[in-house]
């Protein structure tokens, strides 16, 4: 019983996550500590293969030894510590739900805005905590004030539940959706702003661009092409689901108006938290997903108006940002792209393979898509997990047909020596 009222007024007073007494700095910080003080001083780009230290950071999960998940672009594991915060709050929330949630966890809302700001480089006062991008995005793109005629530029290879909400707004409001179409990988940055460009009229209001193509890994130039928008005197949405937690990167960097991202990707926070990131002169012209008594107002938290909601899992997201943290962001950087290209490398002169990936650090990062001439996707992913235990997923979509490999920092080389084995395989039988 001490213990416990000691739990709740650590909650209370310190905020949970953010406090002395988290989880991370019970469990990990000493050796979170010893291990960054033996590698100080040694560049993120040499760390990547310091296997020693990367085991210890994936005995911090729990992922099933059974399998090999690569597949960490849909939907990340978090980390053991996460997900054990996310459970001690839930027990807690449900000793009286609305006394501890409401008048207790709930406490720990600004301090996490607080923290996600500095993780985004930017201004609390532009954050939003939401459930993932699609809120984020859908928050934005239905919120804004368009009218019959107005154009927006979108992309094929936009994430479909973007691409479904503006052809809604275009049905239902008669606004004019229109869609680029490339073929990855493109190594020009030029060539991807001079589409854009080109397709702008007198009527253009809006251009939503992917910051990581999420089914090939394309990362696209959002500054470069939110620059030229602003020139042109139109406003950009940046979709960064598979962008943020993964580059190293702050959200002004990227010079867009609007933007959204999942955590529970390459954060590796719990499932189903997101983030919405509004510039402040925007945040009044933005119309609520979900109805708020000020819906008008400047105030960053109209957008958070959701209902009963998770706490546990706010306090969740939390532990992730101080792992996160723990790691740097751009050693995590470094080693999601090395575990990439490390197998990416190997497999890209076997006969019969296709790379719809650029392997050059300027284009993509954790994602790479991966054909098999002779054979279709779904067949390559059943083969892969019926004879090797390897998850991926496929990807049919526009002129697409590849599966997507995505590690993530617990995966080891051994396990992707294991993929070029099968891939290597696969190739030699689809001949």
């Amino acid at each position: 019983m001490a213990n416990r009222r000691n739990f709740i007024q650590q909650v209370a007073f310190t905020a949970g996550a953010f406090s002395a007494s988290s989880l991370f700095n019970q469990v990990l910080a000493k050796g979170f500590n010893r291990l960054n003080t033996s590698v100080a001083g040694v560049p993120a780009g040499e760390l990547v293969q310091d296997e020693d230290y990367w085991s210890f950071i994936r005995q911090s999960f729990t992922v099933n030894p059974n399998i090999i998940n690569l597949n960490n672009g849909g939907v990340s594991p978090s980390p053991r510590i996460v997900q054990e915060a996310v459970e001690r709050y839930n027990k807690l929330s449900n000793e009286g739900p609305s006394y501890f949630m409401w008048r207790i966890l709930d406490m720990g809302r600004e301090p996490l805005r607080q923290k996600l700001a500095e993780l985004g480089g930017c201004d609390a006062e532009e954050i939003a905590i939401n459930r993932n991008a699609t809120e984020a995005l859908n928050t934005v793109i239905f919120g804004l004030d368009l009218k019959a005629g107005d154009e927006v530029i979108g992309c094929k290879f936009d994430y479909p539940n973007m691409i479904n909400a503006w052809k809604q707004r275009a049905a239902r409001e008669g606004i004019i959706y229109k869609q680029l179409n490339f073929s990855f990988p493109i190594e020009n940055d030029e060539e991807i702003v001079t589409a854009y460009e080109q397709a702008i009229t007198t009527k253009t209001k809006i251009i939503h661009i992917t910051h990581v193509i999420n089914w090939v890994g394309q990362i696209m130039p959002v500054k470069k092409i939110a620059r030229m928008a602003h020139a042109h005197g139109i406003e950009v949405i940046c979709d960064s689901a598979h962008g943020f937690g993964l580059l190293d990167y702050k959200i002004p960097d990227l010079e867009c108006d609007y933007f959204g991202t999942s955590l529970h990707k390459f954060l590796s926070a719990p499932i189903g938290s997101g983030m919405l990131w509004i510039k402040k002169q925007h945040i009044e012209k933005i119309w609520p997903l979900v109805c708020n008594d000020k819906p008008r107002s400047n105030d960053i938290r109209k957008f958070e108006t959701l209902g009963t909601r998770s706490f546990p899992i706010e306090q969740g997201i939390g532990e992730a940002i101080n792992f996160h943290n723990a790691i740097g962001a751009r050693r995590k950087e470094e080693r999601i792209r090395y575990l990439k290209n490390y197998w990416a490398e190997k497999v890209k002169d076997i006969p019969g393979v296709i790379l719809h990936t650029s392997l050059k650090p300027a284009y993509s990062c954790a994602i790479c898509g991966l054909g098999i001439k002779g054979m279709n996707a779904i067949a390559v992913d059943k083969r892969l997990f019926e004879e090797y235990k390897i998850h991926t997923v496929p990807i049919i979509w526009e002129q697409l047909d590849c599966i997507r490999v995505t590690p993530h920092i617990y995966t080891t080389t051994k396990e992707l020596d294991i993929l070029v084995t099968a891939i290597s395989k696969l190739a030699g039988q689809a001949k």
